[in-house]
């Protein structure tokens, strides 16, 4: 009897111990993350820069996953932005038409996920119809860092979407010479302070036209891309908007200690792009139709400007202005610029209502290039130049009162078109012709 009941505790113990390890072994073992791509589909046809997102999850539930790492073809595993939701961006500029594999994985710091892929197909059309040889490149970068509340919503996006649709109705841009940069590549919730709600490609649009992030390295990127396809033309025309957060300091209300700096301005990534470089980027474009805008804080010196149409130092000029350009910026070398974050920047959003609704015909410069309209007709042809857009927004700025607040912000013009010297005066820079 003895025997029996110590036979009996001990397969009661075994049977314990084994049953509790499998209750252990089953409460740590870590069970494989779960991906999906997205976008695009499968078999789609894609171009230029291509947005490719999806979501990941972690079957634990314990929101461990650690990072999201795309592969096209047999190159190299690169990490995504984001984890639950992400995307990363991928350029076809430089590849030969054809299908590729995309493949994507999940990591959650133990185990990888299957990988999920998709096969599209690159089409890149290297040149443009006859009579269509304009490009056009929107940039803005507003909403970030996550904890800065000075963010400038949606507004950038919005207006860049308003100017794009007016190019292509109106000045006879193709869509496929126009490319939009914004933020990250995310659209997001509570007009720019909320969260992530879907990509840019993910929106509805009236026109086909390209989205990608203003980081730095797609805004290079773009414009490489843009000065090799406008350089085969010698009618291409240029048109370049970057906006977003100016670097300088708005305390110094004298020259925002700026005056042997550069004016810069942020991308998403918190690069900045200064106006030397930008001016470095430029210098083989040779487009001789070429508008330039930079509406941002302390963005002068984009214009070889400092204040009231004064120059900057010899040494700290830019490089940029150059015949066949009219370059704009939103505020002088000194000066803080103005954004709504629903409308965009303030500067802009007046100088595009001059030249859509025409209501900037027949503006002149004035003193110190602040604007004035004309009351004599001669000067009024029944189209808005990209110059007088400039002299009418400068004109509202000082005399509309309920944005009176915003009057100090001193936008800049350095107009080399067509030419340098008296020449430019003789033929106003009018986009689409």
């Amino acid at each position: 009897m003895e025997k029996k009941v110590i036979a009996i505790i001990i397969i009661l113990s075994l049977l314990i111990t084994l049953f509790t390890g499998c209750l252990e072994d089953e409460g740590v073992k870590n069970r494989k993350p779960k991906i999906e791509i997205t976008l695009p589909d499968d078999g789609d046809m894609v171009t230029k820069i291509v947005q490719i997102s999806g979501i990941a999850s972690d079957p634990d539930g314990d929101n461990s996953l650690k990072k999201i790492e795309v592969m096209v073809e047999d190159d190299k595993w690169e990490e995504a932005e984001g984890t639950d939701l992400w995307i990363y961006e991928w350029t076809t500029y430089q590849l030969e038409e054809g299908y590729y594999t995309i493949k994507a994985r999940a990591w959650d710091g133990a185990d990888y996920s299957d990988i999920d892929e998709i096969r599209v197909n690159v089409f890149n059309p290297e040149i443009s119809a006859s009579g269509e040889h304009k490009w056009a490149v929107f940039i803005f970068a507003g909403n970030f860092p996550l904890e800065n509340e000075s963010k400038l919503g949606n507004g950038g996006l919005y207006l860049a979407e308003e100017m794009a649709t007016h190019f292509i109705e109106h000045y006879k841009y193709p869509t496929s010479n126009i490319v939009i940069l914004f933020d990250d590549g995310w659209i997001r919730s509570d007009n720019g302070f909320g969260k992530r709600v879907k990509t840019l490609t993910q929106r509805y649009h009236k026109y086909d036209i390209s989205y990608a992030s203003a980081t730095k390295e797609k805004v290079i990127s773009t414009i490489q891309n843009v000065i090799e396809q406008s350089n085969t033309y010698e009618d291409s025309e240029v048109f370049i908007w970057l906006a977003g957060h100016g670097f300088g300091n708005s305390e110094n209300t004298i020259t925002g200690d700026k005056l042997f700096e550069s004016s810069s301005v942020y991308l998403w990534d918190e690069e900045l792009i200064e106006d030397k470089e930008l001016g470095v980027l430029l210098s083989n474009m040779k487009s001789k139709k070429t508008c330039i805008i930079v509406d941002s804080c302390f963005s002068g010196g984009f214009a070889d400007k400092t204040i009231y149409n004064f120059p900057t130092l010899f040494l700290l000029k830019s490089g940029i202005p150059q015949s066949g350009r009219v370059v704009i910026t939103g505020a002088s070398k000194y000066r803080s610029g103005y954004s709504s974050t629903e409308e965009g920047p303030l500067f802009s959003f007046l100088w595009f209502d001059g030249i859509m609704q025409e209501k900037a015909d027949g503006f002149r410069d004035g003193m110190f290039n602040r604007g004035r309209p004309s009351r004599l007709n001669i000067f009024k042809d029944g189209k808005s130049s990209v110059e007088e857009a400039f002299y009418y927004a400068r004109y509202v700025l000082r005399s509309n009162e309920v944005i009176k607040d915003y009057r100090d912000s001193q936008p800049q013009i350095n107009d080399q078109y067509p030419g340098k010297g008296i020449v430019r005066s003789s033929s106003p820079l009018i986009l689409g012709q």
